[in-house]
């Protein structure tokens, strides 16, 4: 690679806690913590892959067999685990960071990033995959509109701010290294 994240080097003090992503549906939290994470060279996980390989079904057929209260629960235990684990990059499921458990989990063993965008990103981004049981079936830009309002007050609580454009995910990814090395000195 060439450019910026050349001379972007991460400070070795990244490398001993667990860098978590957190924001709404669409923000581009896998994407980019995949892309962090090899800047970082530190392992990559995706909540929502792991509670769907721990209940054995996708995310959107846990939530029509089972409701959200229940996905919830799974979702506690599987966080709870993953941050029990050597330090790594870690994409959160939306919802995950307005659970209080989980935020305080979060907030005592990681470092948390909050991932921004404006509406019209996220309805486009949302709009190209039908996964989201959040949005099955309803107005994606009514859902994303109530879900930024209820969810917006617990990623202000996060310790990294990062906007989000559309345009490569790697500058997202770089903009977030930048932060990251700004937080820990």
């Amino acid at each position: 690679m060439t450019g910026k994240s050349e001379k972007l080097q991460p400070d070795a003090t990244l490398s001993d806690r667990t860098i978590v992503l957190v924001g709404i549906m669409g923000v581009g939290k896998t994407t980019v913590g995949r892309r962090l994470a090899t800047l970082l060279k530190m392992p990559f996980y995706d909540a929502d892959a792991e509670i769907e390989q721990a209940a054995g079904m996708p995310v959107a057929e846990f939530f029509d067999r089972y409701g959200e209260k229940e996905f919830r629960k799974g979702e506690r235990r599987v966080m709870s685990r993953l941050l029990d684990q050597e330090p790594h990059v870690l994409a959160t499921g939306g919802g995950a960071f307005a659970d209080e458990t989980i935020r305080n989990l979060i907030q005592e063993k990681a470092i948390s990033v909050w991932l921004q965008a404006d509406l019209e990103v996220l309805i486009e981004r949302t709009s190209r995959r039908d996964t989201r049981p959040l949005l099955k079936g309803k107005n994606p830009e009514e859902v994303l509109k109530r879900l930024l309002k209820e969810r917006t007050p617990f990623y202000e609580q996060a310790d990294i701010h990062i906007a989000c454009k559309n345009g490569p995910h790697m500058r997202t990814a770089e903009k977030i290294l930048q932060s990251l090395n700004d937080f820990v000195h």
